[in-house]
């Protein structure tokens, strides 16, 4: 029996580009799903990639003395690194210097051309060089770019358009007939409000005097395509042929996920170039909001932008991806700042849920010999298996809107419940009677369980935690192997294994080497000094042995 289907995208970066924060975000949030619908016994197909055309490359790759082609090629593997070290598990990787890539790209433009879609005019605006990007009188603010605020000069063509103001009525009526189309609603006002307005035709041209750097027109081989019909069309070349993309089963895309700023482009530009070349749209369009800093935008002349891989060294990759998606809602803007981290990486993940698996290892290594025991009796602790049964019924249907930060406050009250469950049958209690000892096997089975549960919730949003968490319970099986479906009955794990204590999982960042960190995060300009106090405290989350917690009983952090 073939696998159900299911297809979600990041946008593709500028290669331009130093990947940063929102990029990780979007990325991120994007293989959390993937990773879902795989334990839930989908085939998945998950792209992401770069955009390797445009004047700020062919500019950069000029002030370097090499080629263009030999620029991207070295730029992309900046994204593909940090990709591998966050541990994405994107299947597939385009980028649109790729001839899979121009391939399609020429022939839709060929089509839509010999079908009249594609006219030549001339055109007439005010062009922003930086942001490659024309603007007409009215969209200036104080005589220059609305976005970059740098002049702008004006500039008359000839280019060719796409005739996408045809298609006006029939996305209006798309959006209104699917409420699940954009997310979240306002982002969906936001765009049926712009399509109130009448809607242009679009330059989809660049004369190639001025911007070499791009794909060819196939029927005037003087001009090059402009970004919407270059980099929007990678969500389906990576398929190959026209006549290919619908058999894999992977259109429409179930999701593509994407910044707030480019919802208009995909909403607007690319639903229509999809309709004029008989294809649906995606099933939804998700853009979430932007970071900013300590309550400030980011910006490179500030200097507090926020590298992925320096969080990585500090912090290590399932903190950050954690953090990231719990932080603030899927959708909404939130701040980051290196305070708000810590705190979650204390209170969430070494006070709460390290604490749950290192003092339960330690209660089976001490009570019953490093072995999950036998329980006495499968039909005790009904409370605790109904809270369980109805938290992973609520995290399977909080996936469907995407609502991530509710998805983890959901899975830690499991968290919560299992270590209640540890202190109100005090198995240090229970040790001291044969009678109690009968009750401690079934607590300490129960607990392993709760624990391999939640191991299989977290694992798309931290997936090495969540195996690391799994090898020391002793379980062979993989955790994709095991599933969503393993979740569904009581009692999997196997009696009789052999737990695998290792070191804290979490360790917690006491208050002087958070402090460093804080302080050195809040003086951005200092690079030297930041670097150095890195360097000093990259070492802090030393591995402390198992034996220390046993006694421990940490509350949970609020």
């Amino acid at each position: 029996m073939s696998k159900k289907k299911f297809s979600i995208t990041t946008p593709i970066y500028y290669v331009n580009d130093v990947p940063h924060i929102g990029h990780a975000y979007t990325t991120i949030a994007a293989d959390v799903i993937a990773r879902h619908k795989r334990l839930d016994g989908y085939e998945v197909f998950f792209l992401t990639g770069t955009d390797e055309h445009g004047q700020k490359v062919l500019q950069a790759a000029r002030d370097l003395g090499i080629e263009p082609q030999e620029h991207v090629d070295k730029l992309h593997n900046r994204f593909k690194e940090l990709w591998a070290r966050l541990n994405i598990s994107n299947n597939d990787f385009i980028r649109t210097t790729e001839k899979r890539h121009q391939a399609l790209v020429r022939d839709i433009l060929q089509q839509l051309y010999d079908r009249k879609e594609i006219y030549k005019d001339s055109y007439e605006g005010w062009y922003c060089t930086p942001d490659e990007r024309f603007w007409t009188e009215k969209d200036l603010v104080n005589g220059n770019c609305p976005e970059c605020k740098r002049k702008v000069e004006k500039i008359q063509e000839h280019n060719y358009f796409f005739k996408m103001g045809q298609y006006q009525d029939w996305l209006k009526k798309h959006i209104k007939s699917n409420d699940k189309f954009i997310q979240p609603t306002s982002r969906r006002n936001e765009v049926l409000g712009f399509l109130e307005k009448p809607l242009g035709d679009l330059c989809i041209s660049r004369p190639k005097e001025r911007l070499p750097w791009g794909i060819p027109l196939p029927f005037d081989e003087s001009y090059v395509t402009y970004v919407w019909f270059d980099a929007l069309i990678n969500y389906i070349s990576v398929h190959g042929s026209l006549e290919k993309i619908e058999s894999t089963g992977f259109w429409p895309a179930n999701h593509h996920l994407l910044g707030k700023d480019i919802l208009t482009t995909h909403a607007v530009y690319w639903s229509t170039i999809l309709k004029a070349i008989g294809f649906a749209p995606a099933l939804n369009l998700f853009a979430h909001g932007w970071w900013t800093i300590n309550g400030q935008k980011m910006s490179k002349s500030v200097g507090n932008t926020v590298e992925p891989n320096l969080l990585v060294n500090q912090f290590g990759v399932d903190p950050i991806r954690y953090f990231l998606l719990r932080e603030v809602p899927f959708g909404l803007d939130g701040d980051f700042s290196h305070r708000a981290l810590i705190g979650r990486i204390n209170s969430d993940l070494a006070n709460n849920l390290g604490n749950l698996l290192n003092r339960t290892m330690s209660m089976i290594k001490r009570y019953h010999d490093q072995v999950i025991p036998e329980p006495t009796s499968r039909d005790e602790d009904a409370d605790l298996k109904n809270e369980f049964q109805r938290g992973i019924d609520a995290v399977k249907k909080l996936y469907s809107d995407l609502a991530y930060n509710k998805i983890l406050e959901r899975i830690w009250l499991l968290v919560d419940a299992t270590n209640k469950y540890i202190d109100t049958n005090s198995p240090w209690n229970l040790i001291k009677s044969e009678s109690g000892k009968q009750r401690l096997a079934t607590v300490m089975y129960n607990t392993a369980e709760c624990i391999r549960s939640i191991s299989i919730l977290i694992y798309p949003f931290m997936p090495k935690s969540a195996e690391t968490i799994m090898e020391q319970l002793g379980v062979k099986i993989s955790i994709e192997e095991q599933g969503l479906e393993s979740l569904q009955t009581w009692g999997n794990i196997k009696p009789g294994i052999k737990i695998q204590p290792g070191s804290q999982l979490f360790p917690r960042i006491d208050d002087k080497d958070a402090e460093k960190i804080i302080n050195s995060a809040e003086s951005p300009n200092d690079k030297d000094q930041k670097q150095s106090s890195f360097s000093e405290i990259e070492g802090i989350c030393d591995q402390v042995l198992i034996d220390d917690f046993m006694k421990v009983d940490l509350r949970t952090g609020k």
